[in-house]
C-alpha cells in the first residue's frame, strides 16, 4: 500500500497518467474545431496560450509540450526511485480520480444549506454538455492544475521557504493563496462571469481541495479529479 501511495506522486507515473488525457483533449479539439480549434479553448488553457504567444511560441503544440516536458524533466531528476509497477498505479489514480471528482460533486450538490447557514444565497446550476464542452473540462482540469497548483502553489511554497518560512506555514499560506486566486480567476477577463459571493467560496473551497489532492494523493490525481469533476457538473442534470 505504501509503495502505491509513493507510485501515485511520481512525475513519471503522473506524466503517462496525463499523456493520454492532453492527447484526447488537443486531438478532440482539433477534429471537432479543426483550424478554429483555438475559440473552443478557455480559462487557463487560453490565458497560457495568450502568454506564449506573446514570446512567439503560439503553435498549438507548444503548451501540451511543456507541460509534457517539465514532466518528463521532473521524471528524470527522480528517475532513480521511479515505481517498478506504473501500469498498476495508473488503474488505481483512475479509480482515485473518479472517487474525488463524485465526493467534491456530492459537495458541491449539498452545499447549499451549508453556505445558506452563513446568509449567502446560492444559485448552482447544472447543464448537460456536449461533445465540445466536455473537452474543455478535460483541457480545465489539465491547464489549471497545471497553473494554480503545479505552478502558483508550488511556486509560492518554494518563494515561502526560501524566504525562511518554515513548512509548516508556508504550506497552508500558499494553499489559500493559490486557492483564492483560482476563484477570482473566474470572474476576470473578457470572460470572467460576474462576481458572485456563493460562486466564489465554493471555488475557494474547491481550490483548496485540489490542493490538498496535488499535496497528498500527486499532481495527475488532482488533474483527473477535477476534469471528473466538471464533466460531472456538466453532464449531470440536478
Amino acid at each position: 500500500m505504501k509503495s502505491y501511495l509513493a507510485a501515485t506522486r511520481h512525475p513519471w507515473v503522473c506524466f503517462l497518467f496525463l499523456l493520454p488525457l492532453i492527447a484526447a483533449y488537443e486531438g478532440g479539439l482539433y477534429r471537432i474545431g479543426g483550424d478554429q480549434a483555438t475559440r473552443l479553448r478557455n480559462g487557463a488553457d487560453a490565458w497560457l496560450r495568450w502568454v506564449l504567444e506573446l514570446f512567439g511560441a503560439g503553435h498549438v503544440l507548444v503548451a501540451p509540450l511543456i507541460v509534457l516536458g517539465l514532466l518528463l524533466l521532473w521524471s528524470w531528476w527522480r528517475w532513480s526511485d521511479r515505481p517498478e509497477d506504473p501500469l498498476t498505479a495508473l488503474f488505481g489514480m483512475a479509480f482515485e480520480s473518479v472517487l474525488f471528482a463524485v465526493v467534491l460533486w456530492q459537495f458541491s450538490r449539498n452545499f447549499g444549506p451549508i453556505i445558506d447557514g452563513l446568509g449567502i444565497k446560492l444559485q448552482l446550476t447544472f447543464q448537460t454538455a456536449p461533445a465540445a464542452q466536455i473537452l474543455t473540462f478535460i483541457g480545465a482540469g489539465i491547464y489549471e492544475e497545471v497553473l494554480f497548483r503545479l505552478g502558483l502553489f508550488g511556486g509560492l511554497v518554494l518563494l515561502l521557504r526560501v524566504v525562511g518560512l518554515p513548512g509548516v506555514a508556508a504550506l497552508p499560506l500558499a494553499a489559500f493563496a493559490a486557492a483564492l486566486a483560482f476563484a477570482a480567476a473566474h470572474h476576470v477577463g473578457p470572460y470572467g462571469e460576474p462576481m458572485r459571493a456563493d460562486y466564489f467560496v465554493f471555488r475557494t473551497i474547491a481550490g483548496l481541495f485540489f490542493t490538498s489532492l496535488f499535496v497528498f494523493r500527486g499532481f495527475g490525481i488532482a488533474v483527473g479529479a477535477h476534469a471528473g469533476y466538471d464533466i460531472l457538473v456538466g453532464v449531470v442534470v440536478s
